[in-house]
């Protein structure tokens, strides 16, 4: 979808062609048609409902004549249509010399005073055919990837990687509007090119190469550490399924053993710890006993003095 000067201009695809649509009752509105393609121009809201009408090209040809809910004159009759009750004017099998300035003149009454003038620039192109999707996988793993098209007037570019646009950021050269660009190693997904005017769009998409870093002492001794291509991601040993279990068991039992071991260091220093204070207390019972003998041994002389 397109908004030009507040107007949205839809494309889409029909089996005969590149059909758009435009409203033109806003005055200087851009409309665009496809070359040998359908465009349906809103020219105003109600056509029966006004006394009499004009539509003129390059301000000289008069195309349409409408007059109290009549069509007086088509001058493009056998290619094109006017609907009376919506105001739409549809125009087939476009051509180069369909494109240019048109002009809406509304008589509101026969006075010929009550006049009502809009204009709109009509610009016919030739819509994109096809994308050419160009890509080299680079030696460490970066995409140089370049963008054409078939066909197509004014095509503008843009490159998307898993439907979101390309930052700077995954970018070693170009950017997310140029057609040859060059994306960086980590960088995985489904690049997309999309081409694109204002009556056509045509996108194409690739896979970006998917190198892996690879970092790891090969069986031979040789330590590697580099970006690899999908072929080599099981180049670094991995452990077997079956040395899985036997690896997830180790570490249980070496988590058990730690455990079990500092449950026993701390109840040795414990029991340590206790033994220690025994030998205090006992050595200070001894002490007072020995002072208690000394003392019955002095009371027991002085009674016998």
């Amino acid at each position: 979808m397109k908004v030009v000067f507040g107007l949205f201009v839809i494309l889409f695809r029909v089996s005969h062609g590149v059909e758009t649509f435009c409203d033109g009752r806003q005055n200087g509105a851009k409309c665009y048609g496809a070359l040998g393609g359908t465009v349906v121009l809103r020219l105003m809201d109600d056509a029966s409902k006004i006394f009499r009408s004009v539509w003129i090209f390059n301000t000289t040809t008069t195309i349409l004549r409408l007059r109290n809910n009549m069509i007086v004159s088509n001058l493009i009759e056998k290619r094109s249509s006017f609907s009376l009750s919506n105001g739409t004017f549809r125009i087939n099998d476009l051509s180069r010399n369909d494109g240019g300035e048109y002009t809406l003149v509304v008589y509101k009454d026969n006075s010929g005073t009550n006049v009502e003038k809009r204009t709109l620039q009509l610009t016919i192109q030739a819509p994109v055919s096809s994308v050419l999707l160009v890509s080299e996988c680079l030696s460490q793993g970066e995409m140089k990837a370049s963008c054409s098209s078939e066909g197509g007037d004014s095509p503008q570019y843009r490159w998307t990687l898993g439907g979101r646009t390309l930052t700077q950021t995954q970018l070693l050269s170009g950017n997310s509007e140029s057609q040859n660009i060059t994306v960086k190693q980590d960088v995985s997904g489904e690049l997309v090119c999309s081409v694109r005017n204002d009556v056509s769009v045509v996108r194409k998409e690739k896979q970006t190469c998917g190198f892996t870093f690879l970092q790891c002492t090969l069986s031979n001794g040789t330590y590697i550490s580099n970006w690899f291509p999908p072929a080599y991601e099981t180049l670094c040993p991995q452990p077997t399924p079956e040395a899985l279990p036997l690896l997830y068991c180790g570490l249980r039992a070496a988590v058990v053993f730690l455990i079990l071991t500092g449950i026993f260091v701390y109840f040795a220093c414990k029991k340590n710890d206790l033994k220690k204070a025994e030998g205090s207390a006992v050595h200070e019972v001894t002490e007072y006993e020995n002072d208690s003998v000394v003392m019955l041994e002095m009371r027991s002389s002085a009674s016998r003095l």
